[in-house]
């Protein structure tokens, strides 16, 4: 029906471009089958959300799923606030653009009315990397590797503002790069343990899913006795947190002294897969007689 009534005349689309030709379609299918529409838009509304991935050289996307009505609102407004700033010379040098960025950036943390938000961004930065100009990358959680030289721009500019800065150590072993173990008694994983657990492996520790991180998962059970320790703790999805748990799954970690941190899992095809944590940013490479030394005397 759209097309007969889009087509059957062709004065109806002389010089309709692209855009015209979309918003007359959708107009037709309002027209034709309103009910539909709606429970459309219902159900788009009720998935809204908020997403970022990895752009080129160090910079993300930020994208936001939302009502049309909301995503005008918010662009229209930044760019009203823009335009203000440029026009009361108050812009700094910066482009419409670089001031909508700004601008979407503050009023989100709440900077332009707080001197300073106290929102953890983990990076994960080798002490000699930091402090000794090494070139090693550093990580971001939740993003990827950066160079180190931006790590430490990051950390200058934080502790040059008024936002609360924390560094924390995390210490890897030198020759693999494995995180060392937290132990607990707790059922639940608690929040430090979470924190180094989510630092450790980034995504989801399924091979192949690479999903955020959602539960904190024993990987031997608790009912067969599982500890509650970084050894025995995984991070992953949900989905593949409740799969796991499925008739035929096994799972067991695997102990590597001094290595990075392993797992076994099976399928219910009977078919096993290692897991392996990816290598965390670490100082410079030591000898195997020095990691020896070094863990002689941490243990004394």
């Amino acid at each position: 029906v759209v097309d007969r009534r889009l087509c059957s005349d062709p004065d109806i689309l002389d010089g309709v471009g692209d855009r015209g030709l979309v918003a007359k379609a959708k107009a037709l299918a309002v027209e034709l089958d309103a009910a539909a529409v709606v429970a459309r838009y219902r159900k788009a509304v009720s998935e809204r959300r908020v997403t970022t991935r990895p752009a080129p050289d160090s910079m993300a996307y930020l994208s936001v799923l939302m009502p049309m009505e909301q995503a005008v609102c918010l662009h229209a407004t930044l760019g009203r606030g823009a335009d203000s700033l440029i026009a009361t010379g108050d812009s700094g040098g910066r482009t419409r653009n670089q001031l909508m960025v700004d601008l979407l950036f503050d009023r989100g943390t709440g900077a332009s009315v707080a001197n300073g938000v106290p929102v953890a961004v983990n990076l994960v930065v080798s002490d000699e990397a930091l402090l000794a100009g090494e070139g090693e990358a550093a990580e971001v959680a939740g993003f990827g590797p950066v160079p180190a030289g931006i790590a430490r721009q990051l950390v200058a500019d934080a502790l040059d503002s008024d936002t609360a800065v924390t560094l924390r150590n995390v210490y890897s072993c030198p020759l693999s790069g494995s995180l060392t173990a937290m132990e607990s008694q707790a059922r639940t994983f608690p929040k430090s343990l979470a924190k180094l657990i989510d630092l450790r492996d980034r995504t989801c520790r399924t091979p192949w899913c690479d999903a955020p991180i959602r539960h904190h998962d024993h990987i031997l059970s608790r009912r067969n006795k599982g500890a509650t320790t970084a050894d025995n703790g995984a991070g992953l999805c949900a989905a593949c947190n409740y799969a796991k748990e499925g008739d035929g799954w096994t799972a067991r970690p695997v102990r590597r002294h001094g290595r990075t941190h392993l797992f076994d899992l099976g399928t219910p095809t009977g078919h096993h897969y290692r897991s392996a944590a990816p290598r965390l940013p670490s100082a410079a490479r030591r000898s195997e007689i020095e990691a020896i030394l070094i863990a002689h005397l941490r243990a004394s």
